[in-house]
């Protein structure tokens, strides 16, 4: 998630291409920290989202408008007196910085024509939006950081701007063999922490890549290399960046599953792991990301209240199992006091009258036993006191053996609906859930509140081969997969002895390439608790074997021959059906 100088280099690239001599026809302030210009060009109307949160910095072309506060903040009302209608004739990068120059042409208040630059610092905490006058004077900003904040520049209406180099970083772009090997041996650091403290620009994702194209371990200090070892290290630092020089840029996301987990203008090798999805925007990348995450990132918010339900009733669960199988555990004897009880019957005849005990040939084993007796009973007694114990430890290992499969089964249940829960992208999946879970009586329904209609779908693949695979996401999408979508001949993937989806191949009656099976199995791995194993054992099965336990929970199925495959859990590679549209 690596907002640097080489995204930032492309997206100057980008905007140049698109909004030069493009002409303002609207500045708005949707946030405090964030304007929004819409931007007339040759080639149509466009919008550009710009914003200085210190949490969430961002700016790229946007294809929504955002809902503007009725009265317009001062930054924004001094923006559309000096550059509305202002031509940009310009858009720079200094060296690698994160940091955007608009150089704005527009008329005075006299009608003379003048420039004014707008500069955007994407720097974490730090991102700001300044106003300055051509010769750098600050005429505004939208974040005014005095000197009590900031002892290394005050950003403030008649300061001068400057970029503070406070890390004294090298730019990459520039850098000589000689202070290229200064700059990194100095430092006692590991090689990969080396390069993105000593040059500008360089996120550590960037440095990581460099080490692996260089086939060199990132965790071991430069100055443990030997001069032509760095001097290989160099040379592939320079083809990486002769990219970022030739504006041969390649935007990317890199999914793990349905989430995205990194983007870059160039790619980024050391993520075998993950599925690249290319775009040809850097905007678009950011749009893509970021709304994604937010998704997610709501999805998660939005289920904390079920998860939380679901691991309490997971917990009281496994309480009450391990209870259950210690009270089985005193059960295990209950056939020494049936036997101690016949014996007492066969041989008690000959009992001395206050015996303590009775030596016995048991004839289920051939051996002798010896038999504690109550000395105040008689061996009629005690053969029915043995007989009663016996009795009582049947009846409680009856019980307890059904209700511990009972609570076995509810805890297999919660922990596949756990599952679900991670797989969850959507409201309507959660809603789903919830559905499920009302139904199983976790959670109480509203009376006479109107059912939602919706709309989760089974998640749809298409392998290699070209057969499509559908993957349910929780527990309702198995049932209805299983035995309502998938025919006979249909092949059924699962996790072996884990929760987790079923993964549906429609075989069409033809028989399946190894290639599909073992794409099926990947996904059947990845989404089942054992995501992110590197051996998965996936029993599959053709449908029709697949059947249905008699008052099952949902998803809950049996299968008595089956074949198995072991297999990571590396999806991919393994297309999703829009991207092969």
């Amino acid at each position: 998630m690596a907002f640097d100088g080489i995204v930032v280099a492309n997206l100057v690239h980008e905007l140049r291409g698109q909004l030069l001599n493009g002409r303002i026809a609207r500045i708005a302030q949707p946030e405090a920290d964030e304007l929004l210009l819409t931007i007339k060009t040759p080639e149509g109307q466009k919008r550009l989202l710009i914003s200085a949160n210190a949490s969430l910095p961002l700016i790229y072309l946007s294809d929504t408008n955002k809902p503007s506060p009725m009265t317009a903040p001062n930054f924004c009302m001094l923006l559309r007196k000096h550059i509305a209608n202002g031509r940009i004739i310009d858009i720079s990068q200094p060296k690698l910085e994160r940091i955007i120059r608009f150089t704005i042409e527009h008329l005075d208040d006299l009608g003379d024509l003048c420039r004014k630059v707008l500069i955007v610092e994407i720097m974490g905490k730090h991102s700001n939006i300044i106003f300055c006058s051509e010769e750098g004077k600050i005429i505004d900003s939208i974040k005014h950081i005095p000197a009590q904040v900031s002892s290394v520049r005050e950003v403030l209406p008649g300061r001068e701007y400057f970029i503070p180099d406070t890390m004294h970083k090298a730019d990459p772009l520039t850098v000589s063999r000689e202070d290229f090997t200064h700059l990194l041996t100095e430092k006692p650091l590991p090689l990969s922490k080396a390069i993105y403290t000593s040059f500008t620009g360089i996120s550590p994702v960037t440095a990581e890549e460099i080490c692996y194209l260089a086939g060199m371990d990132s965790s071991i200090p430069a100055k443990e290399y030997s001069e032509d070892i760095l001097f290989h290290l160099f040379h592939q630092f320079e083809i990486y960046f002769s990219a970022v020089k030739e504006k041969e840029f390649a935007p990317v996301i890199y999914f793990e599953g349905q989430e995205p987990k990194e983007f870059s203008s160039l790619p980024l090798t050391h993520f075998p792991g993950y599925a690249a999805q290319h775009y040809s925007s850097i905007s678009e990348v950011l749009r893509t990301f970021y709304s994604t995450r937010s998704q997610l990132g709501r999805i998660r918010q939005k289920s904390a209240d079920i998860r939380h339900i679901v691991q309490t009733a997971l917990e009281r669960n496994r309480k009450k199992y391990d209870l259950q199988l210690r009270q089985l555990k005193d059960t295990e004897n209950r056939e020494k006091y049936r036997i101690y009880g016949e014996l007492i019957n066969t041989y008690g005849y000959n009992v001395a009258e206050g015996a303590k005990e009775l030596e016995a040939l048991n004839y289920y084993t051939n051996e002798m036993i010896t038999i504690p007796l109550d000395p105040t009973k008689t061996p009629q007694e005690n053969a029915q006191r043995y007989f009663a114990r016996y009795n009582k430890q049947k009846r409680t290992f009856e019980a307890l053996s059904e209700l511990s499969r009972e609570t076995r089964d509810d805890i297999a249940y919660l922990e596949s609906v756990q599952t679900s829960l991670d797989i969850a992208l959507t409201e309507d999946d959660l809603a789903q859930i919830k559905e499920e879970l009302a139904a199983a009586g976790y959670i109480r329904q509203r009376s006479g509140r109107k059912k939602r209609q919706t709309r989760s779908e089974p998640l749809h693949y298409i392998s290699s081969d070209g057969f499509h695979i559908y993957v349910g996401k929780n527990n309702l999408q198995n049932e209805e997969l299983t035995f309502h979508f998938a025919s006979g001949n249909d092949w059924w993937f699962h996790a072996k002895k884990a929760p987790g989806s079923h993964v549906i191949v429609k075989s069409g009656g033809a028989e399946l390439p190894d290639s599909t099976f073992e794409e099926a199995g990947r996904l059947a791995a990845y989404y089942s608790s054992q995501r992110g194993s590197e051996k998965v054992e996936i029993d599959y099965v053709e449908k029709k074997h697949v059947k249905k336990p008699n008052g099952g929970k949902p998803g809950f199925v049996v299968y008595y021959t089956n074949y198995s495959l072991v297999i990571d859990s590396d999806i991919s590679q393994i297309r999703t059906a829009d991207s092969a549209q």
